[in-house]
């Protein structure tokens, strides 16, 4: 049935498309992320862009557009507040979350009675990708792997070895920020696919997954952007199959794979760690 509907209906294909592209440009810009502990931070964004969007609505233009510009604004504020006070990163991260995320709530609270429905950007409806959508995801999802590859070197070392990276010269404040510029623009093309609220776990779960599996940064994001692509599939296609939530259905996908991987990775699974625990007992005793 899902296959008869992929091959006749283009809106699943559109779908089919986006979820891909998604599960690719979060699971490598995932990575990047969670080894600079920045966690936080995606959550933040993918919440900030609330007004931005509901903004974009009542003027008639295109969310994309105010979702870029206030995810940007707010990376911005976050870095200008920690580096320009004694506020800490993670304390401006709360301070702006909070402070963007309320003010789309009340925007979107005073366009009650209205026909405006900003459901699907909350949890996200990727069957409802139309082809301008998709050819924005397309456009984003490009410029985002080819910054990736063309600062690659810059962005692993600032990640693992900040210092190193000043030493070296690198200007690391503004990787950060490009960084982040980035962050915005996988935020935005995740909003159709995934929704505000559930971007966050596609950011972080597909790039922890891997983290188990392998030491080896370049293996993480091939993995991380398979678990990505894996959880986007199966998350489409139970969610036509059973008529439920796209974007929560690729998300519980994501967490799925994640769980199972915890418990049962070579070498970081919990079951093969409580497997090896009486050996070494043993031989100790």
């Amino acid at each position: 049935m899902f296959f008869y509907q992929l091959m006749n209906y283009p809106y699943l294909q559109n779908a089919l498309l986006a979820a891909v592209l998604v599960g690719i440009i979060c699971g490598v810009i995932g990575c990047f992320i969670i080894l600079r502990g920045m966690a936080l931070m995606g959550d933040a964004i993918s919440h900030a862009v609330l007004p931005g969007v509901v903004l974009a609505y009542m003027v008639g233009a295109s969310f994309f557009v105010g979702a870029v510009i206030t995810g940007v604004l707010t990376a911005l504020a976050i870095g200008f507040i920690s580096q320009n006070s004694r506020i800490k990163e993670d304390s401006a991260i709360g301070i702006m979350f909070s402070a963007m995320f309320a003010l789309g709530v009340v925007m979107i609270t005073a366009l009650q009675g209205t026909s405006v429905d900003l459901w699907h950007i909350l949890f996200g409806n990727v069957l409802a990708v139309s082809q301008t959508d998709l050819y924005i995801t397309m456009g984003i999802g490009a410029f985002v792997l080819i910054v990736i590859l063309v600062f690659y070197r810059p962005l692993l070392l600032s990640t693992f070895d900040e210092t190193m990276a000043k030493a070296t010269g690198l200007p690391v404040k503004w990787i950060h920020y490009m960084l982040m510029l980035l962050l915005s623009f996988v935020t935005v093309a995740s909003l159709q696919t995934v929704g505000i609220i559930l971007v966050v776990a596609m950011l972080i779960t597909p790039g922890s997954t891997a983290y188990l599996l392998t030491e080896r940064f370049s293996v993480m994001l091939l993995l991380s952007a398979i678990f990505g692509v894996i959880s986007a599939v199966l998350g489409l296609f139970f969610s036509v199959i059973y008529d439920v939530s796209s974007g929560a259905s690729i998300v519980l996908v994501a967490s799925v794979i994640f769980i199972f991987t915890f418990f049962f990775a070579p070498k970081q699974g919990l079951v093969f760690k409580w497997l090896r625990t009486p050996k070494k007992e043993s031989l100790s005793s």
